[in-house]
């Protein structure tokens, strides 16, 4: 299927989707939508696996029959189903009952039946709990069909369903469904979700544009020195994960099998299904990403707190977008915390150094880690000040990129791209100064690829052009007492042109030999209308 018809199935869901919810948020609408997209993808794939692993026993159903054929093996073979579902959970880790399959879900829609409501909810729970992985475990547990924002009685909210299933069954019945195509289509409903969601978006979503020059710094940064090819990225982290575009943008540059397992973690419970849901449906496999849902700044998730430094997780690639200045209650215990201890708390005005300090300490030797903060964190003072000194004597600061602002649904404030590593080839610090390249939009404004490829581009040959790069030395840092203020370093301003002092006053001469010589002809011509003269 074409690049064309993939954005154009998006669009027609994304068209479904504003036309039905009506008076509820965005954000409310979103989990139904992609839930039940989610469901469509799981299903497909669930019969395509039930297909083969029955080979000539699966049956054959006529045209007009919409019934999952599925359910015509299950009504025939019923002591086989426990050891059938036993296989399915070894080979997909999940189970859908033929009764809770979309096709079947579709046509109770369509038959606007009373028991949509009912079927789909035990559909939900039987996968999140009939499955033997984590993996589905709570996977639609935010998903409240019986929310009074889909009507206030039970047929009110029964025939909603009806409406939007049978909706979105029409829209995507003459599209491909492979997962490329479906996982497309997904993004570009988070995408515009997102969009309808303002400050909330925040929360779950980074922009595609600015995705793909984080994930393509990290790639660039695996790649062998001399014959430019990729080396396989064996772990990658986005510690405040969202949706998971991220962690999938970086996928996407190295390639299905170019990464050994993707990590993330997330806080809120319902961007944690989102990002589950994500990752599943761009066909990565549930044994090749592992989402924990819990507190980055707390570090509750156990992988990471192993104390045995030959044991530590580390981490080859770490992408992140935390939330801008959080407010957080940094306790005694944290100022001891292996992350901190030998930079200070950031303070509970901005969380900002807490999350980076995070990432960086569980960053591998060779590793690069790409992060979006506030521009406060180059120049605030106080601990910030002496976190960020120390990173820079330390020779952890590699790269910092100004980006334009206006670029986030969540925020109208322009940020900054920090790039750090343990490890650097460079003694000095490059500044991109990007703030100016752009395409100005109506809402967000927007940066187009050659913008993009400016940015990687400076970044990957660590080149300098006026009034947008330079490489500063640390002697110069340290000048400016460790202030990391981009436009210190690299301004877009134009300087005043030079002026020349003789050559004005020649030109000004001119002028005023040439006004004699007007004034002279204009009165030669009054002289003879016999009119007063100037």
């Amino acid at each position: 299927m074409s690049e064309q018809n993939q954005q154009q199935l998006g669009k027609t869901l994304w068209g479904i989707a504003d036309q039905l919810r009506g008076s509820m948020s965005a954000d409310d609408f979103r989990d139904y939508m992609l839930s039940f997209l989610f469901l469509r993808y799981l299903s497909d794939n669930y019969e395509a696996a039930a297909k083969k692993e029955l080979g000539p026993d699966y049956p054959k159903t006529e045209k007009d029959d919409r019934r999952a054929p599925l359910s015509l093996w299950y009504a025939a073979n019923q002591e086989d189903v426990p050891e059938f579902e036993k296989q399915m959970r070894r080979k997909v880790h999940y189970v859908i009952e033929p009764q809770h399959l979309w096709s079947s879900i579709a046509e109770l829609a369509r038959l606007q039946n009373g028991d949509l409501l009912r079927t789909l909810e035990a559909g939900f729970k039987y996968i999140e709990n009939q499955s033997f992985d984590s993996t589905f475990q709570g996977l639609f547990s935010e998903i409240n069909l019986n929310s009074d924002k889909l009507g206030r009685t039970y047929t009110e909210r029964n025939t909603k369903l009806c409406v939007i299933i049978q909706k979105i069954a029409e829209g995507i019945a003459s599209f491909s469904t492979d997962i490329d195509v479906l996982g497309d289509a997904y993004e570009y409903l988070i995408g515009q979700f997102a969009a309808g969601s303002g400050k909330k978006a925040g929360e779950f979503y980074t922009p595609q544009h600015i995705s793909t020059i984080l994930s393509e710094i990290v790639v660039l940064d695996s790649q062998e020195p001399k014959t430019g090819k990729k080396k396989k990225l064996d772990k990658v982290l986005d510690f405040a994960c969202g949706s998971g575009s991220l962690l999938l943008n970086v996928r996407k540059q190295m390639g299905a099998n170019g990464i050994g397992k993707i990590y993330g973690q997330e806080k809120n419970i319902t961007t944690y299904n989102l990002a589950r849901m994500n990752m599943l449906l761009h066909g990565v496999k549930d044994t090749e990403f592992d989402i924990h849902h819990g507190d980055t700044l707390l570090n509750d998730w156990d992988i990471l707190n192993e104390m045995n430094p030959a044991k530590k997780m580390e981490f080859d690639a770490i992408v992140a977008n935390p939330p801008f200045s959080l407010r957080w209650e940094p306790t005694e215990a944290l100022g001891e915390d292996f992350r901190f201890k030998s930079y200070g708390l950031a303070p509970k005005s901005a969380a900002d150094f807490a999350f980076l300090l995070h990432g960086l300490h569980f960053l591998s030797e060779q590793g690069a880690m790409a992060i979006i903060l506030p521009h406060g964190v180059l120049f605030r003072g106080g601990v910030e000040e002496r976190i960020r000194t120390k990173l820079l004597k330390d020779d952890n600061i590699d790269t910092v990129i100004g980006l334009p602002s206006n670029l986030f649904y969540s925020t109208g404030i322009p940020v900054c791209i920090l790039v750090l590593k343990k490890c650097k080839k460079y003694e000095d610090v490059l500044f991109i100064n990007a703030s100016d390249y752009f395409e100005k939009g109506k809402r967000q404004n927007a940066l187009l690829p050659e913008h993009i490829e400016k940015i990687v581009g400076t970044y990957r040959e660590r080149k300098e052009e006026d009034r947008y790069s330079r490489r500063v030395s640390m002697e110069e840092i340290a000048r400016n007492d460790y202030n990391l203020n981009i436009s210190r370093y690299v301004s877009t301003a134009k300087g005043e042109e030079e002026i020349d002092l003789e050559q004005v006053n020649e030109k000004l001469k001119r002028i005023e030999e040439d006004a004699k010589i007007a004034l002279d002809k204009h009165n030669g011509f009054l002289k003879e209308l016999g009119l007063p003269t100037i």
